[in-house]
C-alpha cells in the first residue's frame, strides 16, 4: 500500500466505522493534477447506495478540512464487490482457499503476475498454489490482488 493510501485510510477509518461500516480500503490514482480517490466500504449487511453517499458526503468533509490529497480529485465510493481487491493480511486470512489474481511490483522467479489457490500466510508471505506450484510474495511486494469470482 502507497504511503498516501496509508495516511488516507487511518484518516477515514474512524469516520466509516462512526458510520456503522467498514473501511474495506482505499485506492488513490494520482493522473497528473488530477486524480481519483476510490473508497471501498463494507458492511454484514450489505451496502446500499445510502451507505455509499453517506460515506460519500462525510469523507468529502473530512478531506477538505485534512488537505491530504493536493489538487483537484474524483471521489467513488462503492462496496468492493464480488471480485474484490485484498487489502490487509487480514482480509487475505479471511479468503484462505479461494482463487486469487495477484500482481507484482517485483518479479518473483521472472514473473509480475500469479493467479492460483491463496494456501497460506507465513510470516508476512501470501503463499499461491499455481499449477501445482507453490510461490511465496512477499506482502509488501504485492500491487494488487484481487479474488476470482
Amino acid at each position: 500500500m502507497k504511503r498516501s493510501e496509508r495516511q488516507i485510510t487511518e484518516l477515514l477509518e474512524p469516520t466509516i466505522n462512526a458510520l456503522g461500516l467498514q473501511l474495506w480500503g482505499v485506492e488513490h490514482i494520482g493522473q497528473g493534477k488530477h486524480s481519483m480517490l476510490r473508497v471501498y466500504i463494507e458492511s454484514e449487511n450489505g451496502i446500499a447506495i445510502e451507505d455509499c453517499e453517506r460515506v460519500s458526503r462525510q469523507v468529502s468533509l473530512v478531506l477538505d478540512v485534512e488537505e491530504l490529497i493536493s489538487g483537484e480529485y474524483t471521489l467513488e465510493v462503492s462496496s468492493p464487490g464480488s471480485d474484490r481487491r485484498l487489502f490487509s493480511l487480514d482480509q487475505f486470512r479471511q479468503y484462505l482457499g479461494s482463487e486469487v489474481n495477484i500482481r507484482l511490483g517485483t518479479l518473483l522467479d521472472g514473473r509480475r503476475k500469479l493467479k492460483g489457490k491463496l494456501v497460506g500466510i507465513a510470516d508476512e508471505d501470501i503463499c499461491i498454489e499455481e499449477e501445482g506450484n507453490e510461490y511465496r510474495c512477499p506482502f509488501d511486494a504485492i500491487e494488487k490482488a484481487n479474488i476470482v469470482f
